[in-house]
């Protein structure tokens, strides 16, 4: 599997403000780690399936270090005062089945219902392919229903995890012949 780079680009979202997409690198870990202080409870949990107070920066370390062998992460950003500030971001890790991968989607609650979430994962969809995998898959609370409706509108499967009730698995084939993205 080759591991294409995420070609920069400008979003202007559904209430007009204006995001900058581009890959993450490892040394974003300073705007990562500001990005989720700046998460509110319910988000961080929806995110990470359990209380997380505080951020995991061997965690942090460990999934930039993946990227971009081992997976892709791409970065909403807007101008800040020191820079910039990350608004939302979505990765893909490949596992040990080198066709699938594992995604995430976070979007801080100022750029909720902005269609920023869609924006992320349209593109890391989008750079899946380009890597060639075969089959996506996330991990998403049933409680967390605003991710569950986008995961439906952009032609994901959902089953319940059998080992977890509060869990559904939601699946997308990358080879599938009718795009969804584009009826959606």
């Amino acid at each position: 599997m080759s591991s294409p780079s995420f070609n920069d680009v400008d979003v202007v979202l559904r209430d007009g403000r204006a995001v900058h997409l581009r890959a993450m690198h490892c040394s974003d870990e300073g705007e990562l780690m500001q990005f989720f202080e700046r998460l509110d409870p319910e988000t961080r949990y929806m995110r990470f399936m359990h209380v997380v107070r505080k951020p995991d920066v061997k965690r942090l370390r460990r999934v930039l270090a993946f990227i971009p062998e081992r997976g892709t992460g791409i970065v909403a950003t807007i101008p800040a005062d020191d820079g910039i500030d990350v608004v939302g971001g979505s990765s893909l890790m490949i596992g040990p089945d080198p066709a699938s991968c594992e995604f995430a989607v976070t979007v801080t609650a100022a750029y909720a219902r902005t269609g920023l979430g869609r924006t992320l994962m349209s593109a890391l969809i989008a750079a899946a392919k380009a890597r060639g995998l075969l089959e996506m898959e996330g991990f998403v609370l049933r409680a967390n229903t605003a991710m569950l409706r986008l995961a439906d509108r952009l032609g994901f499967t959902t089953s319940a995890d059998p080992e977890d009730f509060s869990v559904v698995i939601c699946r997308l084939r990358l080879d599938a012949p009718v795009d969804r993205l584009a009826q959606a």
